[in-house]
């Protein structure tokens, strides 16, 4: 996030894209609900008409997988209107030129003929944001879980520098995580092209850097993105995989391949603190601690480092994750420094990390409230909104970019469009979720939601319990009629081991990033049997 969390409750107008933020970020929704009752705007662009979309000025319900389009008539409006910032354009950007070309075909009414989003609304939406100066867009899986993934962020990133909203408080440019502590992982460098910091692989420099610390020599090529690891494994490219903290059964598209792959493994090893769906495949087990059973730090979406310390004793034969990857690291060959504690190991991240060398643990017992990056010396206070003297990178370049449909679209086999998400009562596999009573009471098992008409058509009622097929697998779930999605498109969590969403999904990867297209993919739907006994306050249940 360009901002802080707490900065949203003062924004004037919120821009919520592809967001179902009051379920799957509940906290910071009470803060877009504090902004909203203060009497800030708030626009949501989502093919479903989540609860946020209830208590929005403007719900843009657009097709999956037409962000760009949309995107691109929100920002020909903004140009051809003259709102946008000349000032900040011309002192802050390059490029600009480009994108005023791109987007001139992007009219609103050739918007609406694709996205489904009335011209007038898009107008409105354009305007509202660009002449609002407390404005922030705030996204997450929905833009970027397609193929067309980056193009999303892409045009997302040209209306804030347009309008000049970066380096302003309660506005920016604002993905929110979706994990605990994914912003963590990130930053130390759980990724195949960056060390710690976002330090490129490919930098000679940097890598000497890191081969001096760390007293090894090190790869000076890009790694394999998780989705291309999936299909590499999947063709029996992978001899060995070491698994940690996911359930890739459960959390991966087009998981047949993936078990394909597990299976073709000569060793498989999970890390983790409960048995799920993926521990079936493994040869070997080690059971972690989990958060309240280890000392450390946790990142979370606003860049905010606050300590995390141990509550209890892990079970058993637990340990906590950075013991028994040291030890592994040792037993392999390689001569792993006798770390004593995490603080130690955090000391080391930090002074090989310029965003956060001015960060200890010292300064974070001081600071309860944790410390935001960059904080490149002890002196700094950190930084709760980025780019205020101007983007960091010098100058912004903007990017013109193209529509493209989305790698799979519905035809007359599989003529329904499939989104798949998270519920407010279960978190992603739903390992630790499924596992209390209550959110297993709210809810028991998979649902669909799809429209009145496409259910009458099919001859679905309310409760019957109904089978979902793609080209890639088949699976049972209970039908919820709901106004909520759009005719033609069906909607479908991602939580249940036993009907797994991901059994249907497109591993179609996004070509810069990789990420599969969970949120688009064609399907066909039959009832099968009823079930007497389905809520009937289904859909207040989901809020």
């Amino acid at each position: 996030m360009t901002n802080s969390i707490d900065e949203i409750r003062d924004t004037d107008m919120m821009f919520v894209i592809g967001s179902n933020t009051t379920e799957a970020h509940p906290i910071i929704a009470m803060e877009m609900k504090r902004a909203r009752q203060r009497g800030a705007k708030l626009v949501v662009a989502d093919p479903r008409k989540i609860w946020l979309a209830e208590m929005a000025d403007l719900h843009l319900q657009l097709k999956p997988g037409t962000d760009v389009w949309l995107l691109s008539a929100m920002a020909n409006v903004i140009i051809s209107e003259n709102l946008y910032d000349q000032a900040f354009i011309e002192k802050h950007t390059t490029d600009f030129d480009h994108v005023v070309e791109k987007v001139k075909s992007y009219t609103p009414e050739e918007a609406e003929k694709i996205t489904g989003v009335p011209a007038e609304d898009i107008r409105t939406a354009a305007r509202w944001y660009a002449t609002t100066k407390h404005a922030g867009i705030y996204y997450t899986l929905g833009i970027t879980e397609h193929t067309h993934g980056t193009d999303n962020v892409y045009c997302l990133a040209n209306l804030v520098l347009m309008t000049g909203h970066l380096g302003v408080k309660s506005a920016g440019m604002n993905p929110l995580r979706g994990q605990n502590n994914v912003q963590g992982a990130n930053d130390a460098g759980a990724t195949p092209v960056y060390y710690p910091g976002y330090q490129k692989v490919t930098d000679v420099s940097v890598k000497s850097k890191f081969e001096t610390a760390w007293g090894v020599g090190l790869s000076a090529h890009d790694g394999l993105n998780l989705n291309e690891m999936m299909k590499e494994m999947a063709k029996g490219n992978l001899k060995a995989v070491y698994v940690m903290g996911e359930d890739i059964v459960i959390s991966e598209p087009n998981v047949t391949k993936v078990e394909t792959g597990l299976n073709r493994c000569e060793f498989v090893v999970c890390q983790e603190i409960f048995h799920n769906e993926t521990t079936r495949f493994a040869d070997v087990i080690l059971p972690g601690a989990c958060f309240a059973e280890k000392d450390g730090v946790f990142t979370n979406s606003d860049r905010r480092i606050q300590r995390v310390r141990k509550a209890v004793d892990p079970p058993g034969k637990a340990r906590p994750d950075w013991r028994i990857l040291c030890d592994i690291a040792r037993t392999s060959g390689y001569a792993m420094p006798n770390y004593l504690s995490t603080e130690e190991v955090f000391a080391e991240f930090a002074s090989l990390t310029p965003q956060i060398k001015g960060i200890s643990y010292q300064r974070l017992e001081a600071t309860p409230a944790g410390l935001q990056w960059p904080c490149p010396d002890e002196n700094h206070p950190g930084t709760p909104t980025l780019h205020l003297d101007g983007p960091m990178v010098g100058t912004a370049p903007f990017q013109a970019v193209d529509y493209r449909p989305s790698a799979e679209l519905p035809d007359n086999d599989y003529p329904l469009v499939l989104s798949t998400g998270r519920t407010l009562y279960h978190y992603n596999s739903a390992t630790q979720t499924r596992r209390d009573a209550g959110p297993a009471t709210k809810q028991r098992g998979n649902f669909i939601e799809i429209n009145l008409r496409d259910a009458k058509r099919l001859g679905i009622q309310h409760g019957n319990r109904v089978e979902v097929a793609s080209r890639r697998g088949t699976i049972c779930a209970e039908a919820w009629i709901s106004p909520r999605v759009r005719v033609g498109c069906i909607w479908m969590p991602m939580h249940f081991a036993e009907n797994r969403a991901n059994l249907l999904t497109n591993d179609a990867g996004d070509s810069v990033t990789g990420t599969g297209e969970y949120k688009v993919c064609a399907v066909k739907v039959r009832a099968v049997e009823a079930l007497p006994n389905a809520p009937a306050n289904a859909l207040l249940e989901t809020r």
